[in-house]
């Protein structure tokens, strides 16, 4: 039996610009949940005929309550799920929001901090966030993707 690959997941890093720099929002599983009580950032499903970016803007608005003003596609992330029998690929993506904003948890999560992007890594409970935490603060850690904004930038 062969192993199939499909893109079913999205990550979703949350960062805003703050006065000492990109920030990332990271989240404490709810007891009671998928991995309770680690720290990580946005995960969630792409439902039936919806595109990666679009699952990425609505988990986190339903995670969160904030809104996406920017959304950048970062790296892609492949892992095997071993109850379904699938590698999963999950687009990684940088969610700009205001940094005014007030973060509105749902069922999901138990706390939220906002941590600063170098801090960030050292929290989170999934090794690969490093990776994916250094790659944003390489592509769009000035707030914008510069000369790479027409590839990168997907809303």
């Amino acid at each position: 039996m062969m192993v199939q690959a499909e893109v079913g997941t999205i990550d979703a890093y949350v960062v805003r610009q703050s006065s000492g720099g990109l920030e990332v929002l990271t989240l404490k599983r709810a007891a009671g949940m998928r991995c309770a009580g680690a720290w990580e950032v946005i995960h969630g499903r792409i439902e039936s005929g919806e595109r990666p970016e679009d699952a990425a803007m609505r988990e986190v608005t339903e995670e969160t309550g904030l809104q996406v003003e920017r959304l950048y596609s970062i790296r892609c992330v492949a892992f095997y799920v071993q109850r379904q029998g699938i590698v999963n690929i999950a687009p990684v993506f940088a969610a700009f929001v205001a940094a005014t904003a007030d973060v509105r948890l749902g069922e999901e999560h138990e706390a939220a901090e906002w941590l600063p992007i170098a801090d960030a890594p050292e929290r989170l409970a999934w090794p690969s966030a490093r990776d994916a935490l250094r790659d944003i603060q390489q592509l769009v850690g000035s707030g914008h993707a510069g000369p790479l904004e027409d590839v990168l930038r997907a809303r």
